[in-house]
């Protein structure tokens, strides 16, 4: 029997895939549950493993291609006799789908000199500064197998993945040959590596895209598309801001005290936001044909800049359940892995309270585009030194920011964010310190 293997579906916002690279070649044996194909969705790279065991006879998609979820991008034949045939029909569907797989043109050709240094290091610094280990289901498997300490290997693949050549290698094996098509990727990895690798600010940083070339188009790359998407769907729901202005001098003073055990500020902003949730259940809602949505937990999202363009908001689940050191510790995770394309999709999808902050660029205030599927998000500028005067007339100089919260106005009205700022301020300014308790 001749099986289709298909463009999957990796998040519900995705509607077509690109290929990074192919894990296995024509002709190899594949496993049930072997991971035979990398994919890039709209937000991270994902291994794709096989339903069924046989070979893979022809591969419809070549890696930089791009594909409709739901298109076989392969054939897989159950027998070795199977393989001709599943090729004529493979190179049937190749030439159907060709217009739409093909790569869109690079207006500046990418250099390979930088595949080498895939191997010196980089990408096993990658693992390191997640703390995840980023290696294919293959990898471990034979890892175990041929007694090999897996966290102690340099990966070769896509962003600094163990793959199972790796491990073989280590083992005094000859490496399985790779296709020259999975390879390729290789080049663009070490930017999305030098990204992980730089030290995990508590804020995103600028992104480090390629410069433009005058004159010329430039496609927008896959998760820029989904930026698009986001943004064109965001029109349809009517929305209101409100503003608020908060003094941080406390919140100040207690970051420069617990800063050394590896608090971030974006951690004590998350916590202070999803503790304040937990009295504004409706600003932790959204909306539903059927009526307003009160989620069961309390899922920050935070919007982190990506260095090929566009953005991701990584979640921070049950914010108001962890401590300030494990939350701290679990953002820099996240970011370190954004930025190489590790998260699994839960981890950037299901937020329900969003915050943007730009103050760190010196912008005083903005207003932030309401992320679809969430009731509220909450834009922060930077805090300056500013004259104010007390409720009793006496003026002084205190650091304020200004929040700017953007809210769906079919469920949130004007009172109900008003009460949630003037909490949020509350705490900020008057009882930072429970944010550690």
């Amino acid at each position: 029997m001749i099986r289709e293997v298909f463009m999957p579906a990796l998040s519900s916002t995705m509607t077509e895939g690109k290929i990074v690279s192919w894990t296995k070649s024509p002709g190899d044996k594949v496993e049930k549950g072997e991971t035979v194909v990398i994919v890039e969705s709209d937000k991270a790279d994902m291994d794709v493993e096989s339903f069924y065991e046989g070979y893979l006879a022809t591969i419809v998609v070549e890696a930089g291609g791009v594909a409709p979820v739901g298109s076989a991008i392969a054939l897989l034949a159950e027998t070795d006799a199977e393989i001709e045939e599943a090729k004529k029909q493979g190179a049937a569907a190749a030439a159907a789908v060709a217009p739409a797989a093909a790569p869109a043109p690079s207006p500046e050709p990418v250099a390979t000199a930088p595949a080498a240094q895939n191997d010196n290091g980089a990408a096993a610094a990658t693992t390191a500064t997640s703390g995840r280990l980023i290696a294919s289901p293959r990898a471990k498997k034979l890892a175990k197998q041929l007694k090999v300490d897996i966290k102690t290997l340099v990966g070769s693949g896509p962003h600094g993945r163990i793959v199972a050549q790796d491990v073989e290698k280590a083992a005094g094996q000859t490496p399985t040959p790779v296709a020259a098509a999975a390879v390729a990727p290789a080049a663009v990895a070490p930017a999305a590596v030098a990204a992980a690798v730089a030290p995990a600010a508590s804020m995103p940083a600028a992104p480090t895209a390629p410069p433009p070339v005058p004159g010329q188009v430039t496609p927008f790359n896959t998760m820029q598309q989904a930026v698009v998407r986001n943004m064109n769907a965001s029109l349809t729901v009517p929305v209101f801001r409100v503003s608020y202005s908060i003094t941080t001098d406390a919140l100040d003073a207690l970051y420069q005290q617990i800063k050394p055990k590896g608090v971030t500020m974006t951690g004590l902003l998350a916590k202070a936001v999803a503790v304040t949730l937990t009295k504004h259940p409706i600003v932790n809602a959204s909306y539903t044909d059927a009526g307003t949505q009160y989620n069961g937990s309390i899922n920050v999202a935070v919007a982190v800049a990506m260095p090929d363009g566009g953005l991701i908001t990584p979640v921070l689940r049950g914010a108001d359940q962890m401590d300030i050191y494990s939350l701290s510790r679990a953002w820099k995770d996240l970011v370190a892995r954004s930025r190489s394309k590790q998260l699994q999709p839960e981890e950037y999808t299901t937020g329900t309270f969003t915050l943007s902050n730009l103050g760190m660029f010196g912008v005083d205030s903005f207003d932030a585009i309401l992320p679809p599927g969430t009731g509220s998000i909450l834009a922060i500028g930077g805090a300056k030194p500013t004259v104010v005067a007390d409720e009793n007339g006496m003026i002084g100089v205190k650091k304020q920011m200004t929040v700017n919260m953007t809210c769906d106005h079919r469920i949130i009205y004007g009172a109900d964010g008003a009460a949630f700022l003037k909490d949020l301020a509350d705490l900020i300014e008057n009882n930072p310190q429970s944010l550690t308790l």
